[in-house]
Order: C-alpha cells, then structure tokens, then sequence
C-alpha cells in the first residue's frame, strides 16, 4: 500500500471499513462463517495473510512456551503472593505475600490475578505461574499486527510481530512473573485503541483506552501515565471533529482511566487497616503514599524511603542503578536488553513523519506514527534519567513502541522506494542497524565471535544496495532487503535463543548471554553484577537438585573497573548472597564475577549473580534454598498457627512458604525495611501463639526505615531457642529462654 503525498488541501485518506457481509462484482456470495473469518481474516487480505499471522503467533506461543519451567518460581516474590492468592481471595484481591495477609507486594495486584486465578485451576507449578505471561506477549503481538494492519499492509504487521518477538528483553519478560508483561499488553492496547479512536471520531474507542490504562496502573502504577502526554496532544491536535467535542472525548476517556484504575484504590484506602495487611513498600500504610512516594516520584528523583539503592545521582550523572543520561538504553547495562532496533525505529520514525508530512490534519498512516513514535521517545526520555530504582527489564515496555515503527517505516519506504530519498533512507537504516548490532555483538567478544562481521558486513552490504539499485531493479531490491532483514534480526535472534533456552530467577533478570548486560554505575554499588539470578532458581517439589558454577563473564568499555557479580552458596535457613563471591576491576572497564552456589535444579549462582558477590543485599533479591530438614520443621504442626514462621525480607519468606505450602510472615517487607509489624505487634502475635518460628540469618533492614525488623531479630535473639538445621538458624517462638 503506497502512501501518496498528498498537498495539504486533498481530501483526508479514508480510514480503514469493515468488509461487507456480500461482495462481488455484480454476483452476491454468502457471508462468511466466523470460523471462515478468523483464518481468512479482511476481504483485501491477500489470501497467504492471515495464515501466515495465526501460524507466526503460534510460533511465538511455542518459543515462548519452550523451556519454560527452567525458571522455576522466577521471582519467589511474586510466586509467594500468587500462592497465597490461590489459597485466599483476601490475599488475591490485596495482593499479599501470604495467605494470612500480614503485608502486601509493594505493587498494585493485577498482574497476580490471571496468574492466581490459573494456580487455583492448575495448582502450583513453574507452569501454571507462567503460562498466563507468555499469553500476554502472544496477545501484545496480536493486538499489535491488528494496530498496524488496519493502516498498513500485511507484511508491516508481520515484520511488527518479528520484531516484537525477537526482542530479547521481551522474551524474557514474557516468561517471567512480574509485572511488566501485563503493563506492556495494556500499553499497547491503549495506543491501539487511540488509533481506532482517530479513525472516525468515536468516543467508544477513547473510553477503552482509559480503562486500559487504569487497569494498566493496577500493574505497574504511574508508569501506565507516561504515554498519556504524547497520545492525549495527538488525539486533541489530529483527531477529526470539533475541538470542543476532541477535548470531551479526552475528559471523557480520563474518567474512564479514573474509575478503571480508581476503585480498588478507593476500595483500600477506606477498609480499615487492621482487617486488611499491610500496604508493603510504605512507611505509613499507605498505598497513595506508596504509589507516589516509593512507585513515583522516588523513582524519578531517587529518594525512595525504605530502597536498597537509588539516589545519588540524576540528570545526567549516575546513581546506584546504573548511569543516567541520554545515552543510557544504548549503555553496556541497558543495550542488549532492547537497543537493537532503536536506531531504526528512531530513523523510520523520522522518515515516516516526513512521508506523511502533507497529509491532511486527519490522516490516519501519520497519526499512527505519532502515536508509536511519541509513546516510545516519551518512555524513553524517562527511562534514560530517572535517578531512583531502574532495572534492566523495564524496558521490555519500549518493545511494542519500537517494533510497529519498525513494521510500518521499513514497508512504507520499501513502497516508496521508486523515489531516491526513500530508497537512501531504507538503506542508511539497514547499515546503521548492522553498525549497531555489531556494537552490541562486540560487548561479547566471546559469544558467537563470528557473528558479528557477519552482520557488519551483510547488512552494510545490503543498505548500499537498497540505496544505490532499489529503485532500479526490483529483483536486486528483493535481494538486499532480504540480505538487510537477516543482518538486522540476525543479533537480536541469537541474544532471543540464549534467553529462551536458560531459566531466570531472582528478582533482578536480564536477557541474552551471561556478560551481556553488566549493571554498575559508579563504581558498581547495587548492580554490580550481571543481574538477577541464571539458571533454575527456586524450583517447584520433585525438580531435581544440582551444583552449578558459572561465571559472569568480562565486559569491556572506558572508565573505571566496575565490580563484579558472583553469589556463594546461600545457606538453608538464610538469604543467599552469604557465599563466597569476588569482584575485580581495571583501568579499561574489563569486569569479571565469579562464584559458586548450590540451588535446586541447577541454578548457576555464580552466573548471574545478583546484586554483587559476597554477602549483603544478595539476599534481598534471590529466595533461599530450604532443604527438607528445615521443610519439614517448619510444616511442623504449622496448622495450628497463623504463620507458620516469621522471616526478614520477602524473599526468604516467600522461599519458605512456597516449598512449605504454609504462610510465613515477610518482616519488613521485600527489603526488610518496612515497619510491619512494630517490636509490639510481633510481641503480640508471638504472646497469642500466632507465630511459630522466627527464621534467623536475615539482615534486619536494609533500605532505612523504621528499623523494626532488626528490633525483632534482636529482641527474638536475646529471648527465644535457637534451633539448628544444617546450616539453617530458627527460634522456636513457643520456647523462651530459661
């Protein structure tokens, strides 16, 4: 579908109808069955269209499906709280850590629910947590080929999916249990409903964008509001109708997002605090407090009351997570999550806008543009100086974005290609994407070594023949742009098969192989190591157990050695992290981690390593290993008791509960720094017998605060029986000293 030029006083390109019931030339045929629809799909699809995007997104279920119990629970975090959502509809509906509802997730639930609701069917299991995920990303691809096919032809909704898919940053959020995969489907909702929206004016179609992106901020907060800037200007400045009615649409469509996303946190706010759990990542029980303190603006400015980093840094500068600056999705921590396409995304953004740029006020191709483009340069921008708490997965939500602008730009240049300035621009994109991706490969120079001149030289190759004989021969032009699709797909495909083919755990993951994405900021700090943990992690009942070693790799690059990753082996009743673990540095940049650990079903813990090696805040991202001696204690007549055990930090507590089946109270929350529950009220519940054991080995608050979990390990300490487990420390709270 070429897009004309048109002058600004041609009429508005129509947008896109529904095919008629009966067509033909003069001669009626019946309607189509439904079924008949959905594998033949538009009346002007060609007939290998729809076939080929039912069978694309079934390879993108199957891929994202293979291997996937390798990452066992994932994120015990959330696995803890789905569990406790399938065992109580209290605990669904609050999203708590435990089933009896001692203290929340520090995010809104939503993204717990579809995975609650499939363990409550299912049962517990790698599967039943993270079947629901990969759903999300076959849905985002098929909401997005359905965005960009509506204005654009086929093959820019299938080179979208592509694209989409082979993300490596989206393959593995996709198949892991945090929030980030339900937030990025109901982004790309929201801007799929604008665009329908901008097709003729109706109001319905801005109304489901707000709800969209109120369920989107029951996932993930004020990160659903980033897009709303560039769509709510595009809609108001491009939509068709009278101003006056543009702009009711707009309140009407905020009222929507209000009420969508507003209920539940009406619904919190006026229960009374004693009969529902704690709001975790507060300081004040609060969950307004924490969507606009911890979840807000500390995430911005880095003053997050209770983190484990942040801070420290800012526009421009560094914190504890990693540089700031304009440059941070292409730095050696951020790139190889997402960066791949960028440059050519940036660049068809650019050429698309000009293709369109004398189109009527109305046009729907520039509307489309606009509305990827602006929601991913919007996000962008954010990510790039935020100074508080940033991991490298957040930027799974800039795959959609990215992805469609890719499909749409590459086929509208294609289709304009008879003109040399679109020819020059197709080719430029394909070099610089080859340029970029043997940038990224060369951060590796171990993995695949071969891989990137073959990119570097395929992909330069083919750009000088898109631009030099595209609009000249069509079978010359055929042949570069198949050459220039392998070169730009071939390094994200090869970092996508790594991800796919290796589990993920822990609370902090990065996509690609081990080296690839290496956090550190100034001088390393929170970060420090590779990220999250690689390999199986905490596994489900029967998975097997293994030693494993890794190693974290070198990484190359200017500025002072930033320390290494590597985590010990994490002992049974403690937080992991507790190991041997080593950090070296150099002048140029070179950087190596390497421990040794033991988790069940082959975690390698020193690939991956978390937050650094050694002991410390290890253990506020990665579950405990509890062997079957220390199971067994805490399943221990734990019916007769409200919690089964006490632990600091909710990732030791989530370790315990989900191989024990039985709720354990998270003291402090996810960094131990949350005053939940008070010296008193731990007092309390141990005086009425509520409490079994208290778990030793935590670290009693890391992220500031109130300090009331150090005052409980030292009060349980000083009054109650040690037991020991192995290497494992408990108290048995029904035993005080004599």
């Amino acid at each position: 579908m070429t897009l004309p030029h048109l002058p600004a006083d041609a009429p508005a390109l129509p947008p896109p109808t529904a095919a008629p019931a009966v067509q033909g030339q003069g001669h009626g045929r019946p309607k189509q069955h439904p079924l008949t629809r959905v594998w033949r799909g538009r009346d002007d699809d060609p007939r290998w269209a729809r076939p080929a995007f039912l069978g694309l997104l079934l390879v993108v279920a199957l891929a994202y499906l293979w291997n996937l119990s390798a990452s066992g629970y994932a994120n015990s975090f959330y696995s803890a709280a789905v569990q406790a959502g399938s065992q109580s509809w209290k605990a669904m509906f609050f999203g708590s850590l435990d089933s009896a509802n001692a203290i929340t997730v520090d995010k809104p639930p939503a993204s717990l629910w579809p995975m609650a609701l499939s363990v409550r069917i299912f049962g517990l299991s790698s599967w039943a947590i993270l079947v629901p995920q990969v759903l999300m990303g076959v849905a985002t691809a098929g909401v997005l080929y359905a965005a960009v096919r509506r204005r654009f032809s086929a093959a820019a909704g299938l080179l979208t999916v592509v694209a989409f898919a082979l993300t490596p940053v989206a393959a593995l959020m996709f198949r892991f249990n945090n929030p980030d995969a339900l937030l990025a489907l109901l982004m790309t909702v929201t801007v799929y409903c604008v665009l329908r929206g901008m097709e003729n004016g109706r109001t319905k179609w801005l109304v489901w964008a707000g709800v969209a992106v109120g369920l989107a901020f029951l996932a993930k907060t004020l990160q659903a509001f980033l897009i709303l800037p560039p769509l709510a200007v595009l809609y108001a400045v491009f939509a068709p109708g009278r101003p006056l009615k543009r702009i009711g649409q707009l309140l009407l469509s905020g009222l929507a997002m209000v009420v969508a996303g507003g209920w539940w946190v009406a619904v919190v706010e006026l229960w009374p605090a004693s009969s529902r759990p704690y709001i975790g990542g507060s300081q004040n029980n609060s969950f307004l407090e924490l969507t606009f303190g911890y979840n807000g603006l500390g995430r911005i400015n880095g003053e997050e009351t209770g983190s484990v980093g942040g801070g420290g840094g800012g526009m421009g500068g560094g914190s504890q997570w990693g540089e700031t600056g304009i440059d941070r999705m292409f730095n050696s921590e951020i790139g190889s999550q997402i960066s791949w396409l960028l440059p050519a995304a940036l660049l068809l953004l650019v050429a698309g806008v000009v293709v369109t740029w004398k189109a009527r006020r109305t046009d729907t191709a520039r509307a489309a543009f606009l509305a990827w483009g602006g929601s991913l340069v919007m996000t962008m921008v954010v990510f790039s100086f935020m100074a508080g708490i940033f991991h490298q997965y957040y930027t799974v939500a800039l795959a959609p974005y990215a992805a469609a602008l890719v499909g749409m730009g590459a086929t509208v240049l294609w289709e304009e290609r008879a003109r040399f300035t679109a020819s020059a621009a197709l080719g430029i994109t394909v070099a610089v994407t080859a340029v970029w991706s043997y940038v990224l490969l060369n951060r590796t120079p171990d993995y695949l070594p071969w891989l990137r001149w073959v990119i570097l030289v395929g992909g330069v190759a083919a750009g000088l023949g898109l631009a030099v004989a595209g609009r000249l021969n069509r079978q010359l032009a055929l042949g570069a742009a198949g050459v220039g699709l392998v070169a730009a797909l071939a390094g994200p495909t090869a970092y996508t098969i790594s991800t796919l083919d290796t589990g993920h755990s822990g609370s902090i993951v990065t996509a690609g192989p081990a080296g690839a994405s290496m956090m550190g900021g100034r001088g390393g700090g929170p970060g420090g190591g590779d990220g999250g943990m690689r390999g199986g992690g905490m596994q489900p009942p029967g998975q097997g157990q293994q030693n494993g070693q890794g190693q974290q790799g070198r990484q190359a690059g200017g500025g002072q050695g930033q320390q290494g990753g590597g985590m010990g082996q994490p002992p049974a009743g403690g937080m992991p992290g507790q190991g041997q673990g080593q950090n070296q540095g150099t002048g140029n940049g070179k950087q190596q981690g390497t421990g040794t650990g033991t988790l069940p079903g082959g975690a390698r813990t020193g690939e991956r390593g978390g937050m650094g090696g050694g002991g410390g805040m290890g253990g506020l991202l990665n579950g405990a290993q509890v062997s079957a001696k220390a199971k067994a204690l805490v399943e221990k007549n734990a019916d007769d008791y409200t919690w089964a055990a006490a632990a600091i930090g909710s990732q030791n507590a989530a370790s315990y509960q989900l191989s024990t089946g039985k709720p354990v109270m998270a003291i402090g929350g996810f960094n131990g720094s949350d005053p939940s529950p008070t010296l008193a009220q731990f007092k309390s519940y141990v005086e009425d017998g509520r409490i079994h054991y208290f778990i030793g080995g935590g670290m009693g608050g890391m992220g500031g605060g109130s300090g009331s979990a150090s005052k409980i390990q030292s009060w349980v300490e000083k009054n109650y029986t040690k037991v020991t487990v192995g290497s494992a420390t408990f108290y048995d709270l029904t035993k005080p000293k004599s």
